[in-house]
């Protein structure tokens, strides 16, 4: 990709350029790439804590979008969009791979230290781990509309959008979630 000399292509929005990629343009998807990878990579990494599945898994959302560039209409929010993808890739791994949630404390670090490098800004105080802890043995669901509303910085009808609910409806499952989570932190807190 030579944004470089295109510097007019910077200024293209997502929508703009997901229909030059939609028309043929296919070189247009690696600036696509190129602002999404790190959001994507940070929702994956929240939902499963492994630095190489997520990275894995934000090539697949990257192979979908090339692969259904078809049904991009340009209507709504490209971001909304690609995370509609990313929720179904990740939904999809999980259940072709039929991965077993690892339940234990004994592990946990474990898994979160696959990666030093990313881990250690989780490691920086105990109340980071114990949050970190808590999300972990939250369901999938509730988990996934934490990290879309708290570390995405998705709206709530922009979430709505994404996994197929009313705005009035995300409010509540924000709401209960939340709740659960502080219920898990203070459990986790007590045995510490």
């Amino acid at each position: 990709m030579s944004n470089t000399l295109h510097p007019e292509l910077e200024s293209l929005t997502d929508n703009a350029l997901m229909l030059k990629v939609k028309d043929g343009d296919l070189d247009r998807l690696g600036l696509l790439f190129e602002r999404y990878k790190k959001p994507l990579y940070g929702f994956f990494y929240g939902m499963n804590r492994d630095a190489d599945l997520s990275e894995d898994l934000v090539q697949n959302v990257f192979f979908r979008i090339l692969k259904y560039r078809y049904l991009f209409r340009g209507e709504g929010d490209f971001r909304t969009w690609i995370f509609h993808i990313a929720r179904n890739v990740n939904h999809d791994n999980f259940r072709k791979n039929k991965i077993q949630k690892k339940d234990s404390l004994e592990n946990w670090e474990e898994r979160l230290g696959i990666d030093e490098n990313r881990a250690t800004e989780f490691q920086k105080s105990e109340e980071l781990q114990l949050l970190s802890m808590a999300m972990d043995r939250l369901p999938e669901d509730k988990r996934e509309i934490l990290l879309l509303s708290k570390y995405q910085d998705k709206k709530y009808k922009e979430i709505g959008e994404i996994i197929g609910c009313s705005e009035g409806a995300v409010k509540v499952k924000v709401f209960r979630a939340l709740q659960e989570l502080k219920a898990v932190y203070k459990q986790l807190e007590k045995h510490m």
